[in-house]
């Protein structure tokens, strides 16, 4: 059945969850797995499911469509990426599909490239033991490779960003009648970016709601999202992942008070007094960016900037360098540092207090990550301690300001 897929609202959504881990934290094996995703996922080293993986893969894998609230570093994308590799495992294309245009049975759309290309990279990584092919198609990127790389061969999983996604739908190279799942994912980005419009233009590309499974993932459900969901999904169970078990059970959060003009100073005494493995830091703009990893080369500490006018192809560069520790710190804008997932992140620096509460928990999810420990550092000047209230409001709990433990 076919129609639009944005219409009609969900019957009904089931809070399966708005707590933490539950007592006995699932195992990937115990949900019979194919076998060559399972080879892949202990190569990969893991072992126990996070809280959102526990609770979304029972339904997922059951063909239930579901809205799951949680923040990034939670495994959200291993859920859905291990649902989609199940699916085509279990339910294999019968004939060889037509590369032209290309064909995919999975879709999953993201707000950035950064993003886009690290769920590629991930997919890769699950799907390294199968037949399934994934490919991205993001802005930022020459257009002639990508469409070579759709040419080459059936696409099983194709993830991208909506205006090089509408770019491709427009000159028909994509046509989206075969998917049978759609992963949306940061849907309150998407929302925040503007992207909505393109994002009912693809989705009406794609089978009705009641043709297709649908994964719809967001840090916040306001009443806009809600609406999108309810528009996009039918009848889903609403996972529910509390930010403040994400944000607090393995990172150790210090607050310093600082003075604006000391906040460079300050970067780089502790990077050169604590050698951190590796730190990622945060400021608000893309002007602050670059002096002060200017600044901090300047002292001699190798860090690179990764911001939204850096050009895609140094970016990549970058995120490269930074994943082989070949780079152990950079700078970055809320928006460059959407798609950072690197393991072995141990400190995240907050040069300034983010103006969005929720980019706080963002922010210092890239690292603690899959149970490991890490530290987050967050300056707190005159000209955004306003934001620290948010912050405490968000987190449910009163924060400790102190002097910096130097």
């Amino acid at each position: 059945m076919t129609g639009s897929a944005d219409s009609g609202a969900a019957a009904h959504t089931r809070v399966s969850a708005d707590d933490g881990t539950p007592a006995n934290p699932d195992t990937f094996h115990d949900f019979a797995l194919p076998p060559p995703l399972m080879r892949a996922i202990d190569d990969l080293g893991y072992e126990q499911c996070t809280p959102i993986q526990s609770q979304v893969l029972p339904l997922s894998l059951a063909d239930y469509d579901v809205t799951g609230q949680a923040q990034t570093g939670t495994g959200k994308t291993a859920a859905f990426l291990i649902t989609i590799f199940t699916h085509l495992w279990e339910q294999p294309r019968h004939a060889p599909a037509n590369n032209r245009p290309a064909r995919p049975r999975a879709l999953v759309l993201a707000p950035t490239r950064e993003l886009a290309m690290q769920i590629e990279s991930d997919a890769n990584d699950l799907g390294i033991h199968m037949q399934e092919t994934a490919r991205c198609v993001v802005g930022g990127i020459d257009f002639q490779k990508q469409l070579d790389a759709l040419h080459s061969g059936p696409t099983d999983i194709l993830i991208g960003t909506p205006g090089r996604l509408i770019d491709f739908l427009n000159r028909g190279h994509i046509e989206l009648r075969s998917v049978e799942i759609l992963v949306i994912d940061e849907a309150d980005r998407m929302l925040d970016m503007g992207f909505i419009p393109d994002v009912r233009r693809i989705v009406y590309r794609t089978p009705h709601k009641r043709s297709r499974q649908t994964l719809f993932f967001s840090a916040t459900f306001n009443d806009d999202v809600m609406r999108l969901a309810a528009s996009w999904t039918l009848e889903p169970e609403h996972i529910v992942i509390a930010p403040e078990s994400v944000a607090v059970d393995t990172v150790e959060q210090k607050f310093w008070l600082v003075a604006g003009e000391a906040k460079t100073r300050l970067v780089g005494d502790f990077l050169a007094a604590a050698e951190p493995e590796r730190a990622l830091i945060f400021s608000n703009r893309r002007d602050r960016t670059h002096r002060l990893s200017q600044a901090l080369n300047a002292r001699g500490i190798k860090c690179e900037p990764l911001a939204g006018d850096v050009p895609q192809r140094k970016r990549i560069a970058t995120l490269n360098r930074f994943k082989e520790g070949k780079t152990r710190y950079v700078v970055a804008t809320d928006v460059a540092g959407r798609g950072i997932h690197v393991e072995g992140i141990s400190h995240v620096i907050n040069y300034d207090l983010p103006e969005d509460a929720e980019d706080y928990v963002h922010r210092i999810g890239r690292t603690g990550r899959a149970g490991a420990e890490g530290v987050s550092i967050s300056f707190v000047s005159e000209d955004d301690a306003f934001n620290l209230p948010d912050i405490e409001a968000f987190l449910g709990h009163p924060v400790t300001c102190t002097q910096p433990d130097l």
